[in-house]
């Protein structure tokens, strides 16, 4: 079987074609294709491009004039609502699960830990792109001063929007792209702290994947050993509800 990625297509064997979108990802016979192709992407990625390999940083001059929202727009909850009014005081990120030195860092925290900044390209799975910078702490840092215990494999994203089944949106990552060093806890993007539709006080940055799995709005961050028992078990709300790869590398 061969395996061809860009963006947001997928080209399988010779010929036939499954874009990311909705219509198709809902057929059971699309999902088993989806769900037996996933595998072998991650792993062709990972040994053409290397654990390691850098998604492509852009100049200043080259950023999006206009930067689209992706996904929720705004939790909409009490709880979210009334962090946005205290300007995010009272907001922590708890990380927690298979660790042994479990943390809770208020926003100021995290703004003073060391920073990586980066101009990016954010690739959609509805079909746009857009260049914008963006900053915060690498996640590797928190990791380190978390202590990963040795069986934690995943990384969980806990966050504040509710969707549309009544469940928190959540994503999930395997420690190869946790430790990637442009993995990182963004909380400002184009200079600026996050706006409420980027995913206000903080969201993800996993640069070698789609859009879906930038998870905004985090408020916890577990380590785990399996994904079995978080969500409907396949490791993040759309890969759950709308049969979405878990693995989304661009």
């Amino acid at each position: 079987m061969t395996l061809i990625t860009r963006r947001n297509l997928i080209v399988i064997g010779a010929g036939g074609l499954v874009a990311g979108c909705d219509t198709l990802s809902r057929s059971p016979s699309a999902q088993s294709v989806l769900g037996s192709a996933e595998p072998v992407h991650r792993v062709l990625q990972r040994t053409l491009g290397g654990r390691d390999a850098l998604a492509r940083e852009f100049r200043p001059d080259q950023m999006s004039p206009f930067f689209r929202t992706n996904g929720s727009r705004n939790p909409g909850t009490p709880e979210y609502g009334a962090l946005l009014a205290g300007n995010f005081a009272d907001w922590r990120l708890t990380v927690g699960g298979l660790v042994a030195r479990p943390l809770s860092l208020s926003l100021p925290q995290l703004r003073a830990m060391p920073q990586r900044a980066q101009i990016t390209r954010h690739d959609c799975v509805e079909g746009w792109s857009a260049i914008g910078k963006w900053q915060g702490p690498q996640l590797s840092r928190l990791l380190d001063l978390a202590g990963l215990r040795d069986a934690a494999r995943y990384i969980v994203f806990h966050c504040a929007d509710r969707m549309g089944n009544g469940s928190f949106y959540y994503e999930s990552i395997d420690l190869v792209d946790a430790l990637h060093p442009q993995t990182i806890l963004a909380w400002a993007m184009n200079g600026k702290p996050l706006t409420v539709g980027h995913g206000a006080p903080v969201r993800l940055r996993v640069e070698r994947q789609l859009g879906y799995k930038h998870a905004k709005y985090v408020s916890r961050i577990e380590a785990v050993a399996s994904l079995s028992g978080i969500g409907g078990g396949k490791g993040g709300y759309w890969e759950d509800v709308n049969g979405y790869e878990w693995y989304a590398g661009i």
